[in-house]
């Protein structure tokens, strides 16, 4: 059975899960009703940042438009463009052994594509969560409902994974931004 978490609580994952080599992390949600006259396109992204807080590498950002960190220890599963059904929208599969020596942690986010040019923020989506799965078992070992907390925001970093003392923890976090993606990679020190 899951652990489920409130914003603010950090967890072990790799020392509480000894035989955890690869987890996938899912991230889900809906949009409410809206009729601004735009399809809500929401993009889950990783940020592998070091230990000053920032990327070291441009291929350290993954998202849509760069599926795979340099050495293939996170993997972006794809872009689901309307986020319908059921299950998570988007998944990140990640590989605790190729992470590279200069990565403290993985920031997890979600933002809205094109947020303010359609009017939109995450005010007007729902049931927006976060899971970790064991890749081998698929068994949810973590999972964090972000709740409804947010008006104004066009991207939030959902959670981190970071590394303690040889161990991989979880954190979840649930910090809100505007300014969609380029303020998330502007906070990282991407250029864009």
């Amino acid at each position: 059975m899951a652990i489920t978490l409130v914003k603010g609580q950090k967890i072990d994952l790799t020392k509480t899960n000894p035989g955890l080599k690869k987890a996938v992390i899912g991230l889900g949600w809906d949009t409410n009703k809206y009729c601004g006259g735009h399809a809500f396109d929401l993009d889950s992204s990783v940020f592998l940042v070091g230990s000053n807080g920032r990327t070291n590498h441009d291929e350290d950002f993954i998202f849509y438009n760069n599926l795979e960190s340099r050495n293939k220890a996170v993997i972006h599963a794809g872009d689901n463009r309307t986020g319908e059904g059921d299950g998570d929208d988007e998944q990140i599969i990640l590989e605790f052994d190729k992470m590279p020596q200069d990565v403290d942690r993985m920031a997890v986010a979600v933002t809205i594509h094109e947020a303010m040019e359609r009017g939109q923020n995450f005010g007007q989506v729902s049931n927006a969560y976060v899971r970790v799965l064991d890749e081998a078992t698929g068994t949810e070992l973590i999972r964090y409902d972000l709740g409804e907390d947010f008006s104004i925001e066009t991207a939030l970093i959902v959670c981190e994974i970071y590394r303690h003392n040889g161990e991989w923890k979880f954190s979840a976090v649930g910090s809100g931004f505007q300014g969609g993606l380029a303020a998330l990679c502007k906070n990282y020190g991407l250029d864009v």
